[in-house]
């Protein structure tokens, strides 16, 4: 099957490290262009570039204020990615679960043997 296109899919959108650190800042409120290139460290380019593909995906909208151009979350189109990422979280939960009761375990176990120990050395002493 042929990979979708980077601008028609939020999957693929997301899959760039720099476009989800441009989301990431986006999160906290609406910046410009500017705001983002200084908070990443990014070229003005390289962010005009990532937000024009957010953009096409619906990831990003964009208005107007005055002479700024101002960029800010739109989320509906995370839901499908939230929803195949949340099958793998209940797989992930049920795994720590276990490594959870594996430590329970362990731990136990040391605070036994460190309690054998004690009563072993306070029994020698008295002899």
């Amino acid at each position: 099957m042929a990979r979708a296109a980077t601008t028609t899919d939020a999957f693929n959108a997301v899959a760039e490290p720099r476009r989800r650190e441009i989301l990431d800042a986006l999160a906290g409120g609406e910046l410009a262009v500017g705001d983002l290139t200084e908070l990443l460290g990014l070229a003005q380019p390289q962010v005009s570039k990532h937000l024009r593909v957010l953009r096409e995906v619906g990831l990003v909208d964009v208005r107007d204020d005055g002479r700024r151009r101002l960029y800010r979350v739109n989320g509906a189109p995370l839901r499908a990615v939230h929803a195949w990422v949340s099958q793998y979280e209940r797989l992930w939960n049920e795994r720590f679960d276990l490594v959870d009761d594996v430590l329970d375990e362990l731990t136990q176990a040391a605070a036994e043997t460190a309690a054998e120990a004690e009563t072993e050395a306070e029994t020698g002493r008295g002899d």
